[in-house]
């Protein structure tokens, strides 16, 4: 094996994403929740864990009806996670420990307590009065069309002081932000380079598809497939709150500031869609949009052989030329894939995703094989739960603290932790056992790293029959081929080689996989 050399310019092409919920992520001073100085604490976890880069979710000033996407302060670091001065400590310590940080950049929406929503609703003369989205009642006297906030009921509320409904795509004290106006988008863009200008390596953007609604406000068509208890917000096609063309544009603006610092820095994108529609995020023939659009089709597929080939075969596909590929299982608002899918089969498809060709990123938690875990109706945060309860949309159950030790809060607060914990074993009773989750993930990700075949090379589907999905990867004169069963019994495998990792401690080169058996060999 030769170790990859690693080129500064585009050093995501090559490396494993790791996201952090800081309030679940480990708290220092005994409140319960998470915070920076936390996050400091624990950095050697994540050097051992063998990832290089951290993205952090919203860690600005808020109200917190959102859990920090609805944000008070661009500017700032919400007191329940630290200060300014912690955060620039974080970012120093991350980079002495040769770790990127990414930070979440939330676009589309304000808190309906940041200063300029409440200088745009103070009067329809407001000189902030277009930076955000206002609309007419109406002609029934109600919202202005039928767009519904993804949390439910409709997407606009009414100011009764100045007669006009604003839009908030999501909860109503998030209002949209109006991307048209060039002082809104200036502002934004102003944003992104005072974190640049701290030392960050770049932003996650946060609901980038419902940047730029339709500037017309059609109403969206009905969904003919939509029936209770789906989700109310999938009741309508997105046609004219999602991907409009000037999204686009918006991303392009981004990119332009990203190219502004050197190295250049990173953007992956958040935009929920059609393969095509993903894929325009990449920008055009100059791939000018973001370098990342995140790839969420396995949080949603099938868990079958021949689904994820062909998933990942029409992706490979639609990629625009020289474009990069990225994956996830899973994030702070999906259920998580160890529950999805059973813990035998979170153990293949760990070794899935971080031997696929692309960028992977990994959840805080999933590489201990954290499960959801049930939170009683009176421990309830979540907005969505709270407006639909018992229906299972809540989020609260993927966002419990991580359990680092034994003990009754985990070694994750001296105080009471915000949520309930469990769902794995700790890290601590996981680092000392060779076939735990957390062992098999630091094994995958060391392997991934010293093998250019895996972090770079090419890819192609081998074969997707009888519960079994082989692959290939090459750099080079190297080939690496991957064989991952998704039975509950043993399959035979045509293809051999010395094996060089196994979910199952052990594995010896013989022609059949165990049950729930993921395997790389060097072809």
């Amino acid at each position: 094996m030769t170790e990859l050399k690693r080129d500064e310019a585009t050093w995501w092409r090559h490396a494993v994403v790791y996201q952090i919920y800081p309030r679940s992520f480990q708290d220092s001073n005994g409140d319960g929740i998470g915070d920076l100085a936390g996050i400091a604490r624990r950095l050697d976890h994540l050097v051992t864990l063998g990832v290089d880069a951290v993205w952090i979710s919203p860690i600005y000033p808020s109200p917190m009806k959102d859990f920090g996407y609805d944000v008070s302060d661009y500017r700032g670091v919400d007191p329940l996670f630290g200060t300014l001065a912690d955060f620039d400590a974080l970012v120093a310590a991350a980079h002495g420990r040769g770790l990127k940080v990414l930070m979440d950049f939330v676009p589309s929406h304000t808190s309906d307590e940041h200063p300029w929503f409440r200088e745009s609703r103070s009067s329809r003369e407001s000189p902030k009065r277009d930076w955000y989205v206002w609309a007419d009642p109406g002609t029934d006297g109600g919202p202005p069309n039928n767009w519904l906030s993804e949390f439910g009921g409709p997407a606009w509320s009414l100011d009764a002081a100045t007669g006009q409904y604003w839009l908030h795509i999501y909860l109503r004290e998030q209002p949209a932000l109006n991307w048209r106006n060039p002082a809104v988008q200036e502002a934004m863009l102003d944003v992104m380079r005072f974190w640049f200008d701290r030392g960050v390596d770049g932003f996650r953007v946060d609901a980038v598809e419902h940047l730029v609604p339709d500037a017309r406000l059609r109403s969206n068509p009905p969904d003919p497939h939509w029936r209770p208890p789906m989700q109310e917000a999938r009741a309508l096609h997105r046609a004219f709150t999602a991907h409009q063309p000037e999204v686009f544009d918006a991303a392009r603006a981004m990119r332009r500031v990203a190219r502004e610092y050197e190295p250049e820095r990173l953007l992956i994108g958040e935009a929920y869609g059609t393969l095509p529609e993903v894929m325009a995020y990449y920008g055009g023939e100059g791939l000018d949009g973001f370098q990342l659009p995140f790839n969420f089709q396995l949080i949603f597929a099938d868990w079958r052989a021949e689904t994820i080939a062909g998933l990942v075969d029409a992706y490979e596909a639609a990629l625009p030329e020289g474009a990069w590929p990225n994956w996830v299982l899973g994030n702070h608002d999906r259920p998580r894939i160890a529950g999805r899918v059973g813990p035998a089969q979170a153990r293949v498809a760990a070794m899935l995703l971080l031997t696929l060709r692309g960028t992977p990123t990994i959840y805080q938690g999933d590489e201990l094989g954290m499960v959801d875990v049930p939170i009683p109706p009176e421990l309830v945060h979540d907005p969505m739960e709270k407006n639909a309860p018992g229906q299972g949309f809540g989020r609260d159950p993927v966002r419990t603290p991580i359990p680092w030790e034994e003990g009754p809060t985990a070694g994750f607060t001296t105080g009471a932790p915000w949520l309930p914990i469990g769902g794995a074993a700790p890290v601590a009773a996981q680092a000392r056992d060779p076939g735990s989750m957390l062992a098999l993930i630091r094994r995958l990700a060391a392997l991934r790293r010293a093998e250019p075949a895996l972090a770079l090379g090419a890819y192609r589907t081998l074969s997707a029959a009888d519960d079994v999905l082989v692959f290939e990867r090459r750099h080079g004169a190297r080939r690496i081929v991957v064989a991952l069963n998704f039975a509950d019994a043993p399959r035979p495998l045509a293809e051999g080689g010395r094996v060089l990792l196994s979910t199952h401690e052990g594995a010896r080169e013989t022609g059949r996989l165990a049950p729930n058996e993921g395997r790389v060999t060097e072809g």
